[in-house]
């Protein structure tokens, strides 16, 4: 029979094996081709680091509560209009993946201080990350409004998801949730250098 602390960490552990072998995969975040609402509710699905990054922000909407969505949101807006305006942000894909990573560091700090973080403070950095994300869709998807909808739509749907089933679960499955992001984020991150 195994120990107390191997049945503790088992959950995490194949959780984390599980999303490091995903984000072994090359990305895919912008391989579906056109712009319709399909093509836009697809990708959050479809798109590896996008669906990431959608579970981690459920996962701090979990733990630090729905107005933590307003910055996602934000964000989102944000970081779609600047794409669509042209911008441009030096090293885009690479920040996008360590947002995701982000997320996963954000919520092993809460299961390690015991505490819920404060909103004023990851908030911002929520923001941030998916407006990293919105940035780069941004510059694919200026002016396809269905895309736009479709993506928003399941985009929700995921963060809503994730973020009532990890209250209803237990904490090991947080924890195993932080593992596996901050081990994909990473392995996004550092895929090209392969």
């Amino acid at each position: 029979m195994s120990s107390p602390v191997t049945r503790r960490l088992l959950l995490p552990a194949a959780a984390g094996c599980g999303l490091s072998l995903l984000s072994a995969l090359p990305a895919v975040a912008h391989g579906v081709a056109g712009g319709g609402l399909i093509a836009g509710a697809s990708h959050p699905l479809l798109g590896i680091d996008h669906l990431l990054l959608l579970v981690g922000v459920g996962g701090v909407a979990s733990l630090a509560g729905g107005q933590v969505l307003l910055f996602a949101i934000g964000g989102a807006v944000v970081g779609a209009l600047l794409g669509s305006l042209g911008s441009t942000l030096p090293g885009a894909e690479l920040l996008a993946a360590l947002a995701v990573a982000a997320l996963g560091l954000i919520l092993l700090q809460s299961q390690r201080s015991q505490q819920a973080p404060r909103v004023s403070l990851l908030g911002p950095i929520v923001a941030a990350a998916v407006s990293v994300h919105a940035l780069l869709h941004g510059q694919e998807h200026a002016g396809t409004a269905a895309w736009w909808i479709g993506a928003a739509a399941a985009s929700a749907a995921v963060v809503a998801l994730t973020a009532l089933s990890l209250r209803r679960l237990d904490q090991r499955w947080t924890l195993g949730l932080a593992v596996g992001l901050s081990l994909a984020g990473l392995g996004l991150a550092l895929a090209p250098l392969a």
